[in-house]
């Protein structure tokens, strides 16, 4: 099998072990890296031979890996692949003939119709809004706008700027009809952007599709940042996912094994904006207004590619201890939250309802200082 090839980062990579890449010759993928074997500990399951199919859409690329078999399932990937285009229209704002541009532009002066699609992934939006107490907010434009200006003006924005964002849009300025599928925005400043559950919705809905026509033993990704893994892969149970240290984003801190779950990563590691010396993260708190600082990365597992896409944002924003909180409250989510080390580049990773045995670690003795389930 040729040797895998170093991973570029990317936005939101930090953590994840990305499932693959486009050269099909590299037979065993890239979902994880051979984990070197160590007495002590058990080794990490290693990927076989695999067949993948890619396609970009959304900015990225979308690809399903599957274990080698009858010719139909390359049919059935093909098919179920067509789908990312209609659903890029629909949830996109960088298309003005796009569904959601067209709700943006003219819920403030009228109910718009929404398309099943559409409606459900707003309606789930408002419900982990409501679930993280604002820490994932797919109306804070305005606020990632104004950091945006300041980043190219090479300056921060000042507290009244940030205090006018808070106050242009926010998910309760919107009302969702859920009888008429309808939706209205009650201010002018209020517009919607899917970029932060988008990709899992898709990821979701072409699940949905090659379940229903027999596949059973795949992973599908897509974004280097989100992923849903189904049935199982080179003799184990489920998939082997990489997951990358923070601090050194060329290294594997650990592997973990997915099955019938999705997954998604969160952080700053690389995309952030240094100003004065002091580094600021792309990733900002709708609550605050300023970039969430609590942690280094969040990696959350959960029965929907969307609901871990959005969670993992919010994780990042809330923390440790609300991420916790939220966990135990929704047993069916986990959590591998990484806290910022107090000195040196040592990491204690919080496992929050993920089983040990779902995680394989790599030479912790170098990387962690400790390790907590909970």
């Amino acid at each position: 099998m040729a040797k895998p090839e170093p991973e570029k980062s990317n936005r939101r990579e930090f953590l994840t072990g990305v499932a693959g890449r486009k050269q099909l010759r590299h037979v065993g993928d890239k979902i994880a890296d051979r984990i070197t074997e160590r007495d002590e500990e058990p080794a990490a399951p290693a990927t076989g031979p695999m067949v993948r199919l890619s396609v970009d859409a959304m900015a990225c690329e979308f690809a399903i890996s599957m274990n080698p078999g009858p010719s139909q399932q390359i049919s059935i990937e093909s098919g179920a692949l067509e789908q990312l285009e209609p659903l890029e229209q629909i949830m996109t704002i960088y298309r003005d003939s796009s569904e959601l541009s067209r709700v943006n532009q003219n819920a403030l002066t009228e109910k718009q119709n929404l398309s099943d699609e559409l409606y459900h992934v707003i309606k789930l939006c408002q419900e982990i809004y409501h679930q993280t107490d604002g820490a994932f907010d797919p109306t804070m434009g305005p606020l990632i706008s104004l950091w945006r200006k300041c980043r190219g003006e090479k300056r921060l924005p000042t507290d009244s700027e940030i205090v006018n964002c808070l106050s242009l849009s926010k998910t309760e300025d919107l009302i969702l009809d859920h009888e008429s599928k309808t939706i209205q925005f009650l201010k002018e400043s209020v517009s919607l952007d899917l970029g932060g559950i988008g990709k899992g919705f898709a990821i979701d809905q072409v699940v949905t599709s090659l379940l229903e026509q027999g596949l059973q033993d795949f992973l599908f990704h897509g974004g280097h940042s989100s992923l849903y893994a189904h049935g199982i892969h080179h003799h184990s149970e489920g998939w082997p996912v990489g997951i990358r240290n923070p601090l050194l984003i060329e290294e594997r801190l650990a592997t973990i094994l997915i099955k019938n779950q999705a997954m998604s990563t969160s952080g700053s590691n690389a995309q952030y904006y240094r100003f004065q010396g002091k580094r600021y993260g792309h990733i900002l708190d709708p609550r605050t207004g300023y970039p969430a600082e609590k942690i280094l990365s969040a990696v959350v597992v959960a029965p929907s590619a969307a609901v871990a896409d959005a969670l993992s944002t919010a994780f990042f924003v809330m923390g440790v201890e609300e991420s916790v909180e939220y966990c135990r409250n929704h047993t069916d989510v986990g959590g591998i939250l990484v806290p910022k080390p107090s000195s040196g580049r040592k990491i204690s990773p919080v496992i929050i309802g993920i089983p040990e045995s779902q995680l394989f670690f790599h030479q912790p003795e170098r990387d962690l200082d400790s390790v907590e389930f909970i």
